[in-house]
């Protein structure tokens, strides 16, 4: 259980893909326009990550050390092809706008990187379980910049909701001839994103300070 635990803090927030690693800023800057495309995508490279790092996991030990990577990225174009058939075949509409950052996912550094750096060197369920860790971790960063671009941008949020929930709606919190077009344009996810990693360090540097007082604390309660 404490390996899972830290296999979960570490895809969560002290290895996130995007915060910490800073991969992925393709599709980070260019979905993340309203909530629903960015956690859709998340969701679908959650999937991804954890069904090949399974995958590689458990054939690892019959894939030749020198071809690896090729063997890896056929495996993950695999598993991409299925989920962009499975978006196009239930989730049409969506599949459209989303369009070329479904089959993109293959060539997500966050992907590839991951399968060679744990699932090529760890069991079955630690490959898996890490996988869908670091992408939840992602979906939830990629979520804040939705849903903050999203309201910024347009004064709404979950635009686009009844692609996925049929007969439900948007959100509108501001009025409808609202709009700030920065929020939805690339600078806006570039500013929101270093605001995010900002109070990221932030808060590790402040968890630190405290981490390194704690042990003086008993040797002053002694004294």
């Amino acid at each position: 259980m404490s390996t899972f635990s830290e296999i979960s803090r570490n895809g969560l927030w002290k290895q996130n893909a995007i915060l910490a690693q800073v991969l992925g800023l393709c599709p980070t800057l260019a979905v993340t326009t309203t909530l629903t495309n960015a956690v859709s995508l998340g969701l679908a490279t959650a999937l991804v990550m954890a069904l090949s790092s399974g995958g590689v996991s458990a054939l690892r030990a019959f894939i030749p050390f020198e071809i690896r990577i090729p063997v890896f990225i056929l495996i993950i174009a695999a598993l991409v092809t299925m989920v962009d058939l499975a978006f196009n075949a239930w989730l049409h509409e969506l599949y459209v706008i989303l369009g070329i950052f479904i089959p993109l996912i293959v060539t997500n550094c966050i992907v590839l990187a991951r399968v060679e750096a744990f699932a090529a060197k760890n069991p079955v369920w630690h490959s898996t379980w890490d996988g869908f860790m670091m992408g939840i971790g992602l979906t939830g960063v990629l979520a804040v910049l939705g849903a903050a671009r999203e309201f910024v941008g347009q004064g709404t949020v979950f635009e686009g909701i009844e692609m996925i929930v049929p007969g439900a709606h948007a959100i509108r919190i501001l009025p409808e001839d609202y709009s700030f077009l920065i929020g939805v344009l690339p600078p806006g996810a570039f500013i929101l994103l270093g605001v995010l990693i900002a109070v990221r360090n932030w808060l590790d540097t402040r968890a630190a300070a405290r981490a390194r007082r704690q042990p003086t604390q008993p040797q002053l309660a002694a004294a």
